[in-house]
């Protein structure tokens, strides 16, 4: 019942938090219809021929494996309305289908019975969208590195990998596993996720070309989003990373002249992982080994083949605001975190993105305190308190693909380490943590599954917690006020918050750290022969404002 009752509460709060207008085409993308649920995925088979001189995806195919849920004769996959559907075909038949904005509706000629396991090869080409600023604006980045080369890389997120491929483009379906081949000029390099398993050359009669023809395999789930390629002048060198008896592949794939860069550099790897695995449990994709390619822009979590683009220097493109003053690699850390927080969980809504992003936020700062300390890890806190806007919330809206703002990232993970302190309990925050991690492996599940989760386990009920920081643009606001009478000093104090929001809070008298507990009412308490000077709150353990009254 109170999952219920968290959903209801969080779902009413988010709609009207935006005065957005969503359109007929955001319900295509984002709404789990009759049309997408009478199928789930199993399997896909794509197989793209790139052209870098056109920027142009020649004559390709995605084949889709598909188990039907329900009787059928129509349902819906998708690709974006300026890339041209060739041929759709179906047990030696060609397909009629309907196209709406980028939603295909593909009519069979027979009922598909519940049950049946079927598969549609789908014929394309086009030309697809161009990132206007990857990874944020993705698409296609089409670039040369220094040497002139062609260098090439497609980042999706949120806009959906049906900018690019023909597939069910919603984040609640993933394939159980999936095959992906690219052929490209040669001699360019073309690396993709999971493990490759052939390279060829072939003759393209179209593009009047010798091709490099590369298969690769995933062997595990895995989002539409995180499908990548990176095509360019690659070199590649490996490492390993021991944990028991287990040995990981690490493929480091970076332009031909950053080799003895990137070995360097990417000694930071190792220690990483080991960080990571304490917290969350073993690299997720451990069959298909980790990588780190080298990209055109920033950075990207595609699953097994990370995009790598922060130039081999510290912090955030050189820039130590975001690591809090300490010099790791924050693309490196942030995005590997992602394996576990995005990859491995996925939510099935874009809405409940801070699950992603605020988890993954989040492995910063366990990895920091992995490697420097308690005292390190708070001052990293806290400097992510200084990127929160507070402008709207976390949550966006659910099924029309929206995401909520940027305070997915630091405010959620602020949000985390204050449900830290108020469990009180490291070693159960800890196995929280690590039994997220384990029990929603390789799943698509809602945020209320993971805050049902940790209610369960902490034995609190904090759906007023969660909607107050996730469906709120404001925080929390302690107010407080102290009375001098006589030797003695009062305190008044209580929370301009929502309704019912009661969060306990640790502050410190006279050098005593002690819990209160207020409400949105007014509360007093004598705090005794105290100077006021003497008075804090322990704010570097919570998320909120603070107000003084006077």
């Amino acid at each position: 019942m109170r999952k219920v009752i968290l959903i209801i509460v969080l779902f009413s709060v988010n709609i009207s938090m935006f005065s957005q207008e969503f359109s007929r085409k955001d319900s295509l993308r984002g709404e789990l219809t009759p049309l997408r649920t009478c199928y789930y995925v199993t399997f896909y088979n794509l197989d793209v021929t790139i052209d870098e001189k056109e920027r142009f995806i020649e004559r390709s195919f995605n084949e889709i494996h598909f188990i039907a849920t329900a009787d059928f004769e129509t349902f819906q996959i998708d690709l974006a309305e300026n890339m041209e559907i060739l041929i759709i075909e179906f047990e030696q038949t060609d397909l009629d289908f309907e196209r709406e904005f980028d939603a295909v509706f593909v009519k069979f000629p027979r009922v598909i019975k519940k049950g049946e396991n079927q598969m549609i090869r789908v014929w394309y080409d086009g030309y697809p969208r161009e990132a206007v600023n990857a990874p944020w604006d993705g698409g296609f980045s089409w670039k040369k590195d220094k040497n002139d080369n062609p260098w090439i890389g497609v980042s999706c997120q949120g806009l959906g990998a049906s900018v690019w491929w023909p597939n069910k483009d919603h984040q609640s379906d993933e394939p159980d596993s999936m095959r992906i081949t690219v052929s490209a000029r040669k001699p360019l390099k073309i690396i993709c996720n999971g493990n490759l398993r052939s390279e060829t050359i072939i003759w393209n009669s179209h593009l009047q070309d010798s091709l490099n023809r590369t298969e690769w395999f995933v062997s595990y789930p895995i989002n539409n989003y995180n499908i990548t390629l990176n095509i360019g002048d690659y070199i590649h060198f490996q490492d390993e990373y021991v944990s028991g008896e287990d040995t990981l592949d690490l493929s480091y794939y970076v332009l031909s002249y950053n080799e003895e860069k990137a070995k360097k550099h990417f000694e930071q790897v190792k220690p990483m992982m080991s960080c990571f695995e304490k917290y969350f449990g073993k690299y997720p994709f451990w069959e298909d080994g980790y990588a780190l390619v080298e990209t055109p822009y920033l950075g990207m979590e595609h699953q097994s083949a990370i995009a790598y683009g922060n130039d081999y220097l510290p912090g955030y493109h050189g820039s130590l605001g975001y690591s809090g003053g300490l010099e790791f690699d924050y693309i490196i850390i942030h995005e590997t975190g992602h394996e576990w927080w995005g990859n491995s969980i996925t939510t099935n809504d874009i809405a409940d993105m801070w699950i992603h992003e605020g988890f993954c936020t989040y492995s910063e700062a366990l990895y920091v305190e992995c490697m420097y300390g308690y005292n390190q890890m708070l001052e990293y806190v806290n400097n992510q308190k200084r990127f929160i806007r507070n402008k709207s919330p976390i949550v966006g809206c659910y099924h029309v693909n929206h995401q909520g703002s940027g305070d997915m990232y630091q405010k959620a993970s602020v949000m985390l380490h204050t449900l830290r302190t108020l469990i009180e309990d490291d070693e159960l925050w800890f196995s929280i943590i690590r039994d997220i991690s384990d029990k929603f492996k390789y799943k698509t599940i809602n945020a209320s599954d993971i805050m049902t989760f940790i209610m369960q386990r902490t034995e609190k009920d904090l759906t007023v917690f969660f909607s107050q920081y996730l469906n709120n643009s404001d925080l929390p606001e302690f107010q407080y006020q102290l009375i001098k009478e006589g030797r003695n000093t009062t305190i008044k104090y209580r929370w301009e918050a929502i309704e019912g929001f009661d969060m306990p809070l640790l502050i410190n008298s006279n050098n005593k750290d002690f819990w209160i507990y207020p409400n949105n009412n007014w509360k007093e308490m004598s705090l005794g022969k105290i100077d006021s000077r003497d008075f804090s709150v322990k704010e570097e353990l919570f998320l909120l404002d603070i107000k003084k009254v006077k």
